[in-house]
C-alpha cells in the first residue's frame, strides 16, 4: 500500500453549493469553513502528517469586491473561534502565497495563529492564501537570477534541489494526493511544480458537503494504484 505523507486539496464548489439553495455565495464559504474543520479532523485520525487547502487563489481577487470582503471576514473568524482547538489538538497552521495584498487585520490574525501553533507537531495544516503557482516559481527564478548576477550562486549550480529550495513548500514534501471538488478537473494554477508526480483525485461533491467518506475514498484510490514516478513497476522491470 503507498504510503501518504501530505495531502492537498483544491476545495471547489461552494458558490455553486449556495446558488442550488437559493442562499447568497458567502454562505457556501460558510458552509466550505464547516468542511475545514471536518477534513482537518479526518485528516487528523489517519495519521496525515500534511495536509494543504487551496483557500483563496491569486485569481480569486477577480470576483465581487463584496464576496472577497466577507469571505477573508469568515477567514479571521476561523481563526479566532478555531485557534485553541488548533493548539489542543497539535495542529501546526501555516500559510503560503503573498502577503502584500491582505489587510493589516487578515495579517495580524494570520500571523498569530502561525506563532501560536508553530510548536505543534501531530499534523501541518497549510493554507494556500493569495497563491499562484505561475507566480511562485517566476519569483524563485527571479531569486536564483539576482544571486547569479551577485556572485552568490552560478548557473551550473542551479539544480532541481536548489530551485526547489526556493519554493514556499521547502520545508515539507510533495504532495503525494492532489484533490480537487464539484467535479472539476484541472489544476488551477495550484502547486505545479510541486505535483509534477502527485496522483490526482477529483471528487463530485461540492466542498461544503465534503466529509470523511469522500475524504476515505479518495485515499482508497491513491492507495489502488501504482506510483511508478517515471520507472517501471517492479514487477515488470528486466533483470540486467
Amino acid at each position: 500500500m503507498n504510503s501518504i505523507q501530505h495531502v492537498a486539496i483544491i476545495m471547489d464548489g461552494n458558490g455553486r453549493w449556495a446558488e442550488q439553495r437559493g442562499m447568497p455565495r458567502w454562505k457556501g464559504h460558510e458552509a466550505g469553513a464547516r468542511a475545514v474543520r471536518r477534513t482537518v479532523e479526518a485528516a487528523c485520525r489517519r495519521d496525515i502528517p500534511v495536509l494543504t487547502l487551496f483557500a483563496f487563489s491569486s485569481e480569486n481577487w477577480k470576483r465581487p469586491e463584496h464576496e472577497v470582503r466577507i469571505l477573508f471576514r469568515l477567514f479571521q473568524k476561523y481563526l479566532a473561534e478555531e485557534l485553541d482547538e488548533l493548539q489542543e489538538n497539535g495542529i501546526r497552521l501555516s500559510a503560503f502565497g503573498r502577503r502584500d495584498r491582505f489587510s493589516t487585520e487578515v495579517v495580524g490574525a494570520l500571523e498569530r495563529a502561525e506563532t501560536a501553533t508553530r510548536h505543534c507537531t501531530r499534523l501541518h495544516l497549510r493554507l494556500g492564501l493569495d497563491y499562484g503557482a505561475r507566480y511562485e516559481i517566476v519569483e524563485a527564478a527571479r531569486t536564483l537570477a539576482l544571486q547569479a548576477v551577485r556572485g552568490k550562486t552560478s548557473p551550473a549550480e542551479i539544480d532541481e534541489a536548489l530551485f526547489s529550495g526556493m519554493l514556499s513548500s521547502r520545508d515539507v514534501p510533495d504532495p503525494d494526493l492532489v484533490i480537487r471538488t464539484a467535479g472539476e478537473q484541472r489544476l488551477s494554477n495550484f502547486l505545479l511544480w510541486q505535483a509534477a508526480y502527485a496522483e490526482l483525485h477529483f471528487s463530485p461533491t461540492l466542498w461544503p458537503d465534503f466529509g470523511e467518506s469522500d475524504l476515505q475514498n479518495a485515499l482508497d484510490d491513491y492507495h489502488a494504484r501504482t506510483r511508478k514516478f517515471g520507472a517501471l513497476p517492479c514487477a515488470a522491470r528486466v533483470p540486467a
